[in-house]
């Protein structure tokens, strides 16, 4: 699902600054802490040029710089750690580990104790290649996972799911957002079930589905063909009920890309703060920092996550989607200590 390119469009990027030496005039992007004097204006039929915020329209201003909302009760002026935790057999990193209630608990105390401040907790993996799982099966895997964890932490928990039933099984066990790597493409019924109970969501962009969306992806500018995806699916959840700045948005690193698409993504990912929206990364171990970092084992690539990690938070995003939660925590501690010049 795409929207029809506009070749007309302007689309208008914050360039993200953190330099202790503020300029007066410099505005917050996202009420956060980078600020930015200048944008980036692109478009399908032109080149790139930078312009003063003085010549960015009115209302995408706003987005840009309106502070976000708390996002499940954690505030978005700083940066947040979203845990991963999959409870499935043959995830790419850590599948089988935590398939049961009592390893699972002790693995998000321990991940809460090292720093991360939500735990997403999923039942299918979407790993390149995956295949489908029934509703049943992932009802089963995920559902008594987070009935017995929620009471043992105080961090909100995210369900990862395609499937609206598997959704409303989650949220009645005791999760608080929705997170859809399909974009709220995939169920019809998913979308409606979070704004029925008025939870927060993340939609994320893919090309295709888990099976197949590595087999030869392309895009005719695939900065600009996300964010049109991201747009639609936003103003779609808004006709629903749900307000903006409880949609978090997530490029989709690695879902259908090249390693060449998931950098474009990644040098220009304030891009999508003219959404108004939160923005979350999910790049933690995958097969683009082992090709870059020539490192085969995914156990192996926390060094380059956290790279990539640090290079996002240094453009505003708002979530880090990982495994390595210490490690993580820690350089985020050192780069705005180091950034602000205190401690």
């Amino acid at each position: 699902m795409f929207p029809h390119f506009n070749s007309m469009k302007t689309y208008y990027r914050p360039i993200p600054h953190n330099d202790a030496a503020r300029p007066a005039e410099a505005l917050a992007l996202a009420g956060g802490w980078c600020w930015f004097t200048h944008v980036e204006r692109l478009s399908r039929s032109e080149q790139p040029d930078i312009v003063p915020v003085a010549d960015v329209p009115a209302e995408v201003l706003d987005r840009m710089t309106a502070p976000r909302g708390d996002v499940a009760g954690l505030a978005m002026h700083a940066p947040q750690i979203m845990g991963i935790l999959n409870v499935t057999p043959d995830s790419f990193s850590d599948g089988g580990q935590f398939n049961a209630p009592e390893a699972a608990i002790a693995r998000v105390q321990e991940m809460q104790a090292q720093g991360a401040t939500m735990i997403d907790i999923g039942g299918e993996s979407t790993r390149p290649g995956s295949n489908y799982v029934e509703i049943a099966e992932e009802t089963a895997r995920t559902a008594p996972v987070i009935e017995a964890v929620a009471p043992k932490i105080s961090a909100p928990i995210s369900i990862d799911t395609r499937k609206a039933p598997v959704a409303a099984a989650a949220l009645e066990a005791g999760a608080s957002l929705l997170n859809d790597v399909s974009g709220f493409t995939f169920d019809a019924d998913h979308a409606p079930l979070a704004a029925k109970h008025g939870v927060p969501v993340c939609v994320m962009h893919a090309q295709g589905d888990p099976a197949t969306m590595q087999d030869d992806p392309s895009y005719d500018d695939v900065l600009l063909d996300v964010f049109d995806f991201l747009e639609a699916q936003v103003q779609m959840l808004e006709r629903l009920g749900l307000a903006r700045d409880q949609i978090v948005v997530d490029p989709g690193i690695g879902f259908g890309k090249t390693l060449d698409h998931n950098l474009a993504l990644l040098a220009r990912i304030s891009l999508f703060h003219s959404l108004g929206c939160p923005i979350l990364l999910g790049a933690s171990r995958k097969r683009f920092i082992g090709t870059i970092a020539d490192v085969t084992e995914a156990q192996e690539r926390a060094p380059g996550s956290i790279a990539v990690a640090l290079q996002s938070v240094s453009q505003g995003v708002q979530f880090l989607r990982v495994h390595d939660v210490a490690e993580t925590r820690q350089a985020l501690s050192l780069w705005a200590a180091a950034t602000k010049g205190v401690f």
